[in-house]
């Protein structure tokens, strides 16, 4: 074998060449069982092809006393662990039986650590009458597999089937007197290595295989599904939910349980399975904690259960895969009184309310506030509950209508009466719950589309080739735009290091040859100012929290933004104060650090003006931890408890602007844009309560803000180049935000205000790794990047075939391409979570590439980033806001 003759890219391509020649022999109830953690990637092609399921086969070799490199025997752990011995080499040691049972069981202590590390509690999948498919990326010798073949022939595996792209000839001789079928794609004669088949065959870090494992499970490739079921925790408190979501949902409908039930209700888990099959997503939640459930009383509590509910609705909103989804509640029993009640707060975001045997007359006296469609439905024979469902009807002033099943008592557990109350509901859901549109961006009028083939040539034409990221060559493709004022730099992902290094290069060019001295990026601004005060050599200020500590960490603190960190240092130690570059945050979310900042400014300038605004800013301390929950509360009130206060905060600051510049105009300013994000932070908090879109605009309209008054306060010359996500940067009057959500962004905002001295370049790829989250605030994983769908402009650019390049969009510039690219496709938006499960619906959106950039950036394979942890370590200079 020439040793530069690849046969795989990588472990996924040899998953998918092995899944096909699988997939001929129509294995019997096949359960793939995946080597680590080499093996996995492969495993999870296999398992998603065949739709089986999958699991781990954990294998600890056992050492010969004085060579441990000499296979003595292996432990292979199961429900009943099985050791297997090579009795040549005991005979040959002479190793007695209590070395051996000493070896075993610290490899099997081993083995129980790397199960819960990689599965956690997930149970094993037992191999008893399956066909158990054994993968791995390649063998040699081949004794882990040999040890894991006999180890699940044992317990009970109907047939075996050994599943591998490389092996010695040698050894697969050994191979097939275990297993009973042999699958390698190349037996090779002249064997020099597993790796020497293999593009890339970097080694697997615990992170990475943990995201291909849940990858895999989030699937559920072994049932073949209908839809994507996930459990979800709903904050502030972490309430336990059973999220359902069938492709193309229609709307999504939250249930109420009363008296107290749980989401394991039997009835209510068979009105969401008909539901799920009708194309509703449904949401069963725990609206108590275990301590409060425990508490009778708090099952009556409807206001405390309408307070979960609308949580719960405001969560559904910020999920990417069901926030634009018309919503339905659905109650039981005393949840009927909570549902009514929360529909009467949230008014028009409820589509429609079901209740099933319920008490809505306890939302009483709000029940004529209710908007949405009402439908009750009780038993005929549970009479008093539909005397008060009567009373109740009568209140309401919406659509509504009583239903009664007949002969039915309060549970529905006659013959065909919870069939009847499934059958009402999902008509009444059907009937009120319009599908959102799948909208997309229209074609501009006049504009014939050109066929895909015909823009995959003008594609391909057009592409400008990029030179590798660490080739001096790479950023000067962008010397074009380095007239521009503002250059806005996006990224697909914010876990994708690829992204950040070319930002890193581009912006460095800028700014040592073309004058940039502002880098203002999507993060928030007192964390950024850290990092400002440390590439500045300014006085260093403690922050009561590590900079860039909370959730996502790894967006600001990983290596690359760290190297990047490092050259704006250096940069600057050769350069007078008002020829620096400084380093800015645009966004809001860190609204505590911000008042702090605000509080240190004043304690500095003005004590008496620090304690009034203690006194004002006192107002959001009962939501520092959890500042979502003002806006809920602000909702609750009727008004903005807290807008007055704070906002008079930034009059006073800007009243007193000339007494406080003059000390030090760049502690002032930084300490207005501390007070301004406040202001703003507390009318995004209440925006959210409103809906998505309010707040998405809130946000924007804040960074754009913040970037303007950083140009205003820097001069008239200054240029700036930024660095967000491509949701943000790409304008987004031409895409579905804009179309169908009137939403605005950043690269709108600076086409509007700076015109052609505004350049947004986005940027894509088409498959690889990205650091990502499963759900907010979870751990970090390293997830692999699905390939992207093929009516999608990341497949147009795959299709090119050019691991790198750039497309200029200008006007002007390949006018028949930019007409081509003008017509609407699907584009991916990766964001801190990455749902590959439900990817069409969680991530990507319809848009018209050529007028939403004036450039695109094509990665078409990208690399997760390396975070840096967030502990400094005893001696570091703690002035260094990465702590390295």
């Amino acid at each position: 074998m020439v040793k530069s003759h690849y046969q795989f890219s990588d472990r996924s391509d040899a998953g998918r060449q092995l899944a096909a020649r699988l997939i001929t022999l129509a294995p019997d109830r096949p359960v793939v069982y995946a080597l680590p953690r080499g093996g996995v990637p492969v495993a999870l092609e296999i398992a998603c092809a065949l739709r089986a399921p999958l699991d781990l086969v954990l294998v600890r070799k056992i050492g010969a006393p004085g060579a441990p490199e000499v296979a003595l025997g292996a432990v292979v752990e199961g429900e009943s662990p099985q050791t297997v011995i090579n009795e040549d080499v005991r005979l040959a040691t002479g190793v007695d039986d209590a070395y051996l049972e000493r070896a075993r069981q610290r490899e099997l202590t081993e083995l129980e650590r790397r199960r819960a590390l990689y599965l956690g509690n997930r149970a094993r999948l037992e191999p008893t009458g399956h066909t158990a498919i054994i993968v791995d990326d390649g063998l040699a010798t081949g004794a882990t597999a040999k040890a894991a073949l006999i180890a699940i022939k044992s317990q009970g595996a109907a047939k075996t089937i050994l599943a591998i792209p490389v092996a010695p000839e040698e050894t697969l001789a050994e191979m097939r007197q275990h297993a009973d079928v042999v699958v390698c794609l190349n037996p090779a004669r002249n064997f020099q290595g597993v790796g020497g088949f293999y593009r890339d065959f970097h080694q697997l870090t615990d992170e990475e295989t943990i995201g291909l494992l849940r990858q895999g499970w989030a699937e559920g490739a072994d049932a073949a599904p209908d839809h994507s079921r996930r459990r979800v925790a709903v904050p502030p408190l972490g309430l336990v939910g059973d999220l359902s979501v069938p492709p193309d949902p229609r709307g999504i409908i939250l249930f109420a349980h009363g008296s107290g039930s749980s989401r394991l209700s039997p009835r209510n888990i068979a009105v969401a399975d008909r539901l799920n099959a009708e194309g509703f997503a449904t949401l069963l939640l725990d609206l108590l904690t275990a301590d409060e459930a425990r508490d009778r009383r708090n099952v009556f509590d409807i206001p405390l259960l309408a307070e979960r509910l609308l949580e719960a609705a405001i969560w559904i909103g910020a999920e990417p895969d069901i926030a634009d989804l018309p919503l339905g509640l659905f109650g039981a029993s005393t949840g009927a009184g909570a549902a009514m009640l929360a529909a009467a707060e949230l008014r028009g975001r409820v589509a429609a309310v079901v209740s099933r045997g319920g008490r809505p007359d306890l939302a009483s006296p709000r029940l004529g506030e209710v908007e949405a469609p009402t439908l009750f439905i009780v038993g005929g024979d549970d009479q008093q509950v539909l005397a008060l469902n009567r009373k109740a009807l009568a209140a309401l002033k919406c659509d509504k209508l009583l239903r009664i099943v007949p002969n039915a008592t309060h549970l529905f557990e006659e013959p065909g009466a919870l069939e009847a109350v499934t059958d009402m509901a999902s008509a009444w859901f059907q009937h009120y719950l319009s599908p959102p549109v799948q909208s997309h961006v229209p074609t501009p009028a006049g504009v014939q589309p050109i066929s895909p083939m015909s823009v995959a040539a003008l594609l391909r034409a057009a592409a400008e080739p990029l030179p590798s990221l660490d080739d001096p060559a790479f950023p000067t493709a962008f010397d074009r735009f380095a007239d521009a004022r503002v250059v806005l730099l996006g990224e697909a992902s914010h876990g994708t290091s690829e992204f950040y290094q070319a930002r890193a290069a581009i912006t460095r060019r800028l700014i040592e040859k073309h004058g940039f001295t502002i880098v203002a990026v999507e993060a928030d601004w007192p964390d950024a100012a850290a990092v400002d005060r440390y590439v500045r050599q300014s006085p260093h200020q403690p922050m009561n929290s590590t900079p860039f500590a909370r959730f996502p960490t790894w967006m600001w603190r990983n290596k690359d933004v760290d190297a990047f960190v490092s050259f704006l240092r250096n940069h600057n130690a050769t350069k007078l104060p008002n020829d620096k570059v400084g380093f800015y945050g645009l966004d809001l979310y860190n609204m505590t650090a911000s008042i702090a900042a605000v509080l240190a400014y004043l304690d500095r300038v003005d004590p008496e003006a620090a304690a009034v605004a203690r006194g004002r800013y006192a107002c959001l301390s009962p939501w520092s931890r959890e500042p979502a929950a003002y806006g809920r509360a602000s909702l609750t009130e009727g008004y903005a408890l807290c807008e007055r206060p704070v906002t008079r905060i930034l009059v006073d600051l800007l009243q007193k602007e000339f007494q406080y510049a003059k000390k030090d105009g760049a502690e002032f300013f930084d300490a207005m844009q501390n007070a301004r994000l406040v202001a703003d932070a507390e009318r995004y908090y209440r925006a959210m309560y409103y809906g998505a879109h309010e707040s998405w605009n809130q946000r924007d309209q804040h960074m754009f803000n913040t970037l303007r008054n950083i140009l205003a306060w820097a001069g008239p010359k200054t240029k700036a180049v930024v660095w967000a996500h491509n949701s943000h940067i790409g304008d987004a009057r031409f895409t579905d935000m804009g179309m169908e959500h009137g939403e605005l962004n950043i690269g709108q905002l600076c086409r509007q205000a700076y015109g052609h001295d505004a350049a947004l370049v986005g940027f894509g790829t088409h498959t690889g790794t990205v650091a990502a989250a499963s759900e907010w605030d979870a751990p970090m994983e390293i997830k692999a990047v699905r390939p992207s769908r093929p009516d999608s402009y990341e497949a147009l650019c795959h299709d090119v075939g050019t691991e790198r390049f750039l497309l200029d969009l200008r006007a002007g510039q390949h006018e028949d391409l930019r007409r081509g690219m003008a017509e609407p496709r699907l584009e991916r938006y990766i964001g801190v979570v990455y749902r590959p499960e439900t990817e069409r619906w969680s991530h990507y959106s319809y848009a018209s590439l050529a007028d939403q950039y004036d450039a695109f950036v094509w990665f078409d394979k990208t690399s997760a980033v390396v975070p840096l942890p967030t502990q400094v370590a005893t001696g570091e200079d703690e002035t260094y806001p990465f702590g390295l």
